[in-house]
């Protein structure tokens, strides 16, 4: 790892795009005390920015995460390649599209001071495709949060086949530096892993509307008031291992796995989201949402994350 800088070393963070995921990002890293260096090739994106900014800093600092920090330590740049020049690490937030992605690579590449990692927050996409060609592509690595980033501390690193090993392991450790809980990927697959996990749910969450198991609101009660609440403690190995009582994760087997494997023999079918199915998805969340705007649907997510957060701890 000595081609890299000392995770204490890094001080300028690029961040490229600056739409809901890379805003949330630059507020992150600011209230870790980084300069932040943002480009977006949006118009009215340097307000919005700021706008970002202003909302999430009270929430950082209720979690004790901004004391002493800068919100204003951004410097605004009109090229991408301008936002790296100077970077120490940098953070790629630009739409989900490899064709965006890919052209973006290619304007940077000549301007990426050596030893300075490229991480993409893609949410599915394969580095192996987005890093053809480049010729810093050794450095570019896959580091997926989760919306919103200043609060969920998950982020995915993935490799790319010419991603330097000890680039990766990098990365790893910066996200972790810097106060996230970083986790490894070792394949690439579209999704990654944990957007794969909440699609298997999703998809079961659809299925029951289009056989009118229970209205969207009940579906969404059904985790957020049943099982969910036991995920934002422990995993789903973790909690089926409570499951098993004294015996464990071995008594689970013997008492549940057979039952869970009939029903896995049911759940085959992948819905078709659109037409009917899905205005009536979209019916049940307005009726759910009442006269709750979507800024205050938001706000509302972030207070109980906070709450959350403040029992679990960051990590």
């Amino acid at each position: 790892m000595s081609d890299y800088p000392d995770h204490t070393q890094v001080r300028r963070i690029a961040v490229l795009g600056t739409g809901t995921i890379g805003a949330s990002w630059a507020a992150w890293f600011l209230a870790r005390g980084y300069a932040v260096d943002a480009w977006d090739p949006a118009g009215g994106w340097e307000q919005r920015l700021a706008s970002f900014i202003e909302t999430a800093w009270p929430h950082l600092e209720a979690l004790g995460l901004a004391d002493g920090a800068d919100r204003a330590a951004v410097t605004l740049h009109p090229t991408a390649a301008a936002a790296v020049a100077g970077a120490d690490f940098v953070q790629e937030s630009a739409p989900e599209r490899l064709d965006v992605k890919r052209a973006l690579y290619r304007d940077i590449d000549p301007a990426l001071p050596a030893g300075t990692i490229l991480s993409s927050s893609t949410s599915g996409l394969i580095m192996s495709e987005l890093q053809e060609g480049l010729d810093s592509a050794g450095r570019f690595v896959v580091g997926h949060p989760f919306n919103p980033p200043h609060l969920i501390p998950l982020v995915e690193v993935v490799a790319g086949r010419r991603t330097d090993p000890n680039a990766a392991d990098w990365a790893i450790g910066f996200y972790r530096h810097v106060g996230k809980h970083p986790i490894r990927i070792r394949k690439e697959v579209p999704g990654h892993l944990a957007n794969r996990l909440q699609a298997a749910l999703f998809r079961e969450a659809v299925l029951a509307v289009q056989y009118g198991l229970a209205s969207v609101e009940d579906i969404d009660a059904a985790v957020s008031r049943g099982p969910g609440l036991r995920w934002a403690l422990m995993g789903p190995h973790m909690t089926m291992n409570l499951a098993g009582g004294a015996a464990g994760y071995r008594g689970m087997l013997g008492h549940f796995a057979p039952g869970m494997q009939a029903w896995w023999e049911t759940m085959t079918e992948n819905p078709v989201l659109a037409g009917e199915l899905a205005e009536t998805i979209v019916a049940g969340v307005e009726e759910e949402a009442g006269e709750r705007s979507i800024e205050e649907l938001e706000a509302e997510r972030d207070a109980r994350l906070i709450g959350i957060l403040g029992v679990l701890g960051r990590g």
